[in-house]
């Protein structure tokens, strides 16, 4: 029994001597290869939009138009330390985390012009 377990705490096989590091470390390059390219591809980026998402959270103040996680479009009327007050009508404030805030919108930027397309026919027609 002893004869089997000593060259295994020695951690050279038996009758070769230099040829096991190498192959360790050719062993070992793949994996080191695969948790580079999670790095990169997977927890880097991550890390990137949560930094960015703690930062537009806490810039966060009162007059911001606001779209929740679930889709509510409004104005922050109050911000708290960890909640802020929509109003999302003329009458009707709602209390939310501001975790469950998406993003903010800005007031002239993201707004597209939507033209009547029936307008539209009528110049050309009178063009013609």
């Amino acid at each position: 029994m002893n004869s089997f377990v000593l060259p295994l705490l020695l951690g050279a096989p038996q009758g070769a001597e230099s040829g096991g590091t190498g192959s360790m470390i050719s062993t070992f390059i793949p994996f080191i290869l695969i948790i580079g390219i999670f790095y990169f591809l997977i927890i880097r980026p991550q890390n990137k939009k949560q930094k960015e998402t703690q930062k537009m959270l806490s810039a966060v103040k009162k007059g911001d138009k606001v779209v929740t996680i679930g889709g509510v479009h409004g104005v922050i009327q109050n911000v708290k330390e960890t909640s802020v007050v929509i109003k999302v009508d003329e009458n009707t404030k709602i209390e939310f985390s501001r975790s469950a805030i998406a993003s903010v919108v800005d007031g002239g930027g993201k707004v597209e012009k939507v033209e009547d397309k029936s307008a539209q026919d009528d110049t050309e027609e009178s063009k013609s």
